[in-house]
């Protein structure tokens, strides 16, 4: 039965909207002479949220070569296993993730091939990369040397019409489910998401992406910014850094150099009223998303 014709002729109709499941690939694209580079896509699965207190139950990467304009060749050979935590794994992250006790039980990473590849990647890349960088970087030395960059954030994809972030609402609008909350899966279905175009820009999203990673930027800290105008900030773009894990305790917003003077300028008329006592970081791929840059 010829499915996709089906498919086809059902979407014509206009009244049906179909969706096709993402399948592994060895290829996007015939290499075609261009200069490559290695990216390797990362997913982690944890026993919680925090890097300090849990820890990584399963581990995913997929290592690919691109073009420096985004564009996606091949997929090597991916990297998938659990490891055992020391404490049981809490019933609520069974229910997000499917992992069990007995799925983990006697497993453990093999480092030394994680190191390597890990060094052979020219930049890592994770969806809600703030997350899994910190949970590698506190496993392997490798993962702290690496720019890292983040599929979920430095890609505007409402400006592109979509609604959210999250990498399974962005996957079925693009066409496409997978099984969630699998790391292999999940990394698979990021690939075939970046290897698209964009629905306005036309771009590949992974040659925005890239683009956006290379870019430093700077986290200015609002430091005892009035409580009363906290809405304010929260309206402006800023996040509260709860001082967890031992970071910063304030508002923070992350802008790019052109407007590093304007976020002041605004900090100090209507936040201030007098020069702002803050903190500013420069930032790029090499400690964004890092513990470093809090």
């Amino acid at each position: 039965m010829d499915y996709e014709t089906m498919a086809a002729s059902l979407e014509a109709s206009g009244e049906y909207r179909i969706l096709r499941k993402i399948r592994a690939k060895k290829e996007f694209s015939i290499p075609d002479g261009s200069s490559l580079r290695r990216g390797l896509f990362i997913d982690v699965e944890t026993t919680g949220l925090s890097f300090i207190d849990d820890e990584i139950i399963e581990l995913a990467m997929v290592p690919f070569s691109y073009g420096n304009e985004g564009k996606i060749f091949e997929i090597f050979e991916p990297y998938q296993s659990f490891q055992e935590p020391r404490k049981a794994i809490p019933a609520e992250i069974t229910a997000i993730t499917g992992i069990n006790q007995n799925m983990v039980s006697g497993h453990r990473f093999d480092r030394e091939l994680i190191k390597n590849y890990l060094a052979q990647a020219d930049i890592l890349i994770a969806h809600n990369a703030a997350f899994d960088r910190k949970f590698m970087e506190k496993l392997f030395e490798q993962a702290c040397a690496k720019p890292w960059a983040c599929s979920a954030t430095q890609i505007n994809w409402r400006t592109e019409g979509f609604e959210g972030t999250r990498l399974g609402y962005l996957v079925a609008s693009a066409g496409f489910f997978y099984d969630r909350h699998r790391a292999l899966n999940d990394c698979y279905a990021a690939i075939e998401l970046l290897a698209r175009p964009l629905p306005k820009s036309k771009l590949t999203a992974l040659g925005v992406l890239l683009e956006n990673a290379r870019r430093p930027s700077w986290r200015i800290w609002a430091s005892h910014a009035p409580f009363e105008l906290k809405d304010k900030l929260r309206r402006r773009g800023y996040r509260w850094g709860s001082g967890e894990n031992g970071g910063r305790r304030a508002w923070f917003i992350d802008v790019a150099n052109e407007i590093k003077d304007l976020e002041l300028k605004y900090l100090e008329d209507e936040i201030y009223g007098r020069e702002p006592p803050i903190h500013i970081q420069r930032i790029d791929a090499y400690d964004r998303f890092s513990k470093r840059a809090e």
